[in-house]
């Protein structure tokens, strides 16, 4: 049993991080360099990875674990287009779907509003995790510490893989690691977190995290111009989505 979990932790390090060599992995794992290059010989034997460039030194996934993944998105999406359009019913705005995918979130549905005034995002965009309500919503939620206790984030958890580095994208946007912390715990308090203009200043949003017995399998928003999301429909924008985000979890469960 315990080759099985090493293989799915290095498959899951190589998707990651790719491409990625058996030093790094066995660095980040902390495990010894012959049990991942066991596993890794394991993963290529079964097809899940390939030597990146002709390498035997670092590797990639290959099509094999994307399909996979497709197929989970794909069941993720028919789960969730039922609770999207009630969303989109009550508050006749904008709601996307994403899913966590290393230090983002990746837009993967969108049901948009009929407002002439309208912010549109292309599927598949991903956003940063310290400064999008998806990525806050996911961000609070993953398990164990979110940030080691000097301030920086810990390995996975912070932009392009560089400790105590929060990317800056307007005025509002939260790079201190501690206020971020902060705004974290906020969001597990009252259960959705919301997006002050923190990534592109015209755009406001509240979501809430889509839990599996794991941690954040996706994040559920409702994304309107700022100027259409005063503080009071904030909050009600806010219980909304926290409950969209339950029932979409019962219905995955």
């Amino acid at each position: 049993m315990q080759n099985v979990i090493n293989a799915l932790r290095v498959l899951e390090e190589v998707a990651g991080r790719q491409p990625a060599g058996v030093g790094e992995l066995s660095r980040v794992l902390g495990l010894p360099k012959s049990t991942v290059q066991r596993s890794l010989r394991t993963l290529h034997d079964a097809g899940w990875i390939r030597p990146a460039a002709g390498e035997v030194t670092r590797w990639q996934v290959t099509g094999k674990a994307l399909q996979v993944g497709r197929r989970a998105e794909l069941g993720l999406r028919d789960a969730a287009m039922p609770v999207m359009e009630g969303l989109r019913q009550r508050t006749g705005e904008t709601v996307h779907l994403m899913v966590p995918e290393g230090d983002a979130v990746v837009l993967i549905e969108r049901l948009e509003t009929d407002k002439a005034l309208r912010i549109v995002l292309p599927l598949g965009i991903r956003l940063p995790l310290h400064a999008s309500a998806n990525g806050k919503a996911v961000l609070a939620h993953r398990p164990g510490a979110l940030f080691a206790p000097e301030g920086g984030p810990v390995p996975g958890n912070h932009p392009a893989g560089v400790p105590g580095a929060l990317a800056r994208y307007t005025e509002s946007t939260i790079t201190d690691p501690e206020a971020l912390r902060a705004e974290l715990e906020e969001v597990r308090a009252r259960g959705y977190a919301d997006n002050r203009g923190e990534w592109r200043p015209d755009i406001a949003a509240v979501a809430a995290a889509v839990l599996g017995p794991d941690g954040p399998v996706a994040g559920l928003s409702i994304s309107t111009p700022a100027s259409r999301m005063p503080e009071d429909l904030r909050v009600e924008y806010g219980a909304l989505v926290t409950q969209a985000a339950r029932t979409l979890a019962e219905f995955l469960a």
